[in-house]
């Protein structure tokens, strides 16, 4: 029986570690009863001895007894978890936050943004709407990394995009040889969109200059704050409210979020 105590990491099987990009590495972990999370929460993962980080799971919430979760590798931790081997020993807490309100986009269009590694945390998303796209009117998905080496999941677009409902679009920030695709930031893309303005939800994740500049065009371009959801997780650390390191206004990310809506946020300091 799993521990109901939030504190105590419950420990997970390090299965399988694929490479990604140079710089990001999706780790397939295996917990001891199935994980159950709705997409867009958030575990925090733990390197015994080391520490801890938060990251959401970037797998199908409808396969809860594995678990993929994608890191950058950026510091401390995250470059130790780069070096675990298969057969590690792990340790996870959670799921914490509220997911994405998927009970807000039935017939609606769905306008998935991503940039760098922020397509992680929207992966599960888009797994979930793949495995319903009946509930759906359409999804396009906008993705933006700095070059073709670090366009995350690359052989899956493909995939992706074969849907009927589904539209894939993707740029890299500048020109590169061999890359016959758009070029420019994330943003050039979300001009003159093909998507049902009034109609259509849009969830955004990604660097925090990403988020604001994208919200930015995206308001420029005829979307309400009512509209945009946010993926925040980057600025949590408890996990549960109690250490106030990601609270914009009276707003907990962990609980609130991490994947809040920008009406609530956008009137007060420093909301990305």
């Amino acid at each position: 029986m799993i521990s109901q105590n939030p504190f105590i990491p419950q420990p997970v099987e390090l299965t399988e570690v694929i490479d990604e990009t140079p710089t990001i590495r999706t780790l397939l972990v295996k917990p001891a009863e199935p994980l159950v999370f709705k997409a867009g929460q958030f575990v925090q993962l733990t390197l015994p001895g080391v520490g801890e980080a938060p990251f959401t799971p970037s797998s199908s919430p409808l396969e809860p007894e594995k678990l993929a979760i994608t890191i950058l590798k950026t510091g401390t931790v995250t470059n130790q978890l780069h070096a675990s081997q298969p057969g590690a020993t792990l340790g996870i807490r959670g799921p914490f936050g509220k997911g994405y309100p998927l009970d807000k986009i039935t017939g609606k269009e769905v306008l998935v943004i991503g940039g760098g590694v922020g397509l992680a945390p929207l992966r599960a998303l888009i797994l979930a709407l793949l495995a319903d796209l009946k509930s759906i009117k359409r999804m396009s998905i906008k993705y933006g990394a700095r070059c073709t080496e670090e366009l995350l999941y690359r052989n899956q677009y493909e995939a992706w995009a074969k849907h009927e409902k589904v539209n894939f679009d993707c740029t890299i920030d500048n020109p590169q040889k061999g890359w016959s695709g758009k070029t420019g930031v994330v943003t050039t893309i979300l001009k003159g969109l093909d998507v049902d303005k009034s109609n259509c939800c849009v969830f955004i994740c990604g660097p925090s200059i990403m988020l604001k500049f994208a919200t930015l065009t995206l308001t420029e371009e005829g979307f309400t704050p009512e509209q945009i959801y946010l993926s925040m997780n980057r600025r949590m650390s408890c996990g549960m409210g109690l250490c106030g390191r990601c609270n914009i206004g009276p707003y907990y990310l962990c609980k609130d979020g991490p994947d809040i809506n920008y009406a609530l946020i956008k009137d007060y300091p420093d909301p990305f």
